[in-house]
């Protein structure tokens, strides 16, 4: 069952494939993950990207397993040669690959031994103590050995997946946001907003400049608190009011 707790729980994500690195293939997961984590209470801390190389796999696991609370990998748990995931996380926690012989059950009997190739035996392989992830979509499982969620790359099977661990997540505070278009120059409101910041220590205070039809600058405020938010909003409005500044109403952020 999910356990929440009222301090932050950190994620991070380690996005594995030559094919993300290279610009063939445009990684989907990142911002849905993202949002998902936020919805349970997890903050989505640190992402990185690498190639298919099990020692630069299996270092990225190390640092990142021993640095969040959790570490979702995406990519590489396929039938070919190149889907490495499973062996260097392996390498990582020091142990063997292993047939899974629930995984090989749950694989003969949705392909039938005529379809059960090498190649989709390899999907039933597992480092040493992990455990299932369901795959209600196309069958081959997830995995995960402990605080290390193993999941596919296809954004499809990744996010069915996800809701199959929800359960099992230690969940924290939500971080929750709030956004006002500024209709001015960024640079005009950049001392005050940092004055801003240190009267607020207990939010977070973004601002995203845009050009095009217009400009401004879109101002982000983010806590686990509302109500330091309002008050950071509040102070921010007052700013530009006082400064002359057009504004739109400030928006929730989910």
């Amino acid at each position: 069952m999910t356990t929440e707790t009222d301090t932050d729980v950190q994620a991070a994500l380690l996005i594995i494939g030559d094919e993300i690195l290279s610009g063939r293939t445009k990684d989907a997961n990142l911002s849905y993950l993202a949002v998902w984590l936020n919805e349970v209470g997890i903050q989505l801390s640190e992402v990185r990207v690498v190639p298919d190389i099990e020692e630069e796999i299996a270092a990225a696991v190390n640092a990142l397993r021993s640095k969040f609370d959790y570490l979702f990998t995406t990519g590489g748990i396929g039938p070919t040669h190149d889907d490495i995931t499973v062996d260097s996380v392996a390498a990582a926690f020091g142990v063997p690959v292993v047939v899974h012989p629930e995984a090989y059950r749950r694989m003969a009997e949705y392909y039938g031994e005529e379809n059960f190739t090498e190649a989709r035996k390899r999907m039933t392989r597992v480092p040493e103590g992990g455990e299932l992830i369901d795959n209600p979509v196309s069958i081959a499982p997830g995995i995960r050995i402990e605080n290390v969620f193993i999941m596919a790359g296809v954004p499809k099977i990744m996010q069915s997946m996800l809701e199959g661990i929800r359960a099992h997540l230690r969940t924290g505070r939500k971080v929750w946001a709030q956004s006002l278009t500024v209709h001015a120059a960024e640079s005009k409101i950049a001392e005050g907003l940092g004055k801003i910041q240190e009267e607020h220590p207990g939010t977070s205070i973004g601002s995203y400049p845009f050009y095009g039809q217009g400009y401004g600058a879109n101002i982000v405020i983010r806590s686990a608190d509302k109500d330091a938010i309002d008050a950071a909003m509040g102070a921010v409005m007052n700013l530009c009011d006082a400064m002359g500044f057009d504004m739109d109403h400030p928006t929730a952020i989910d």
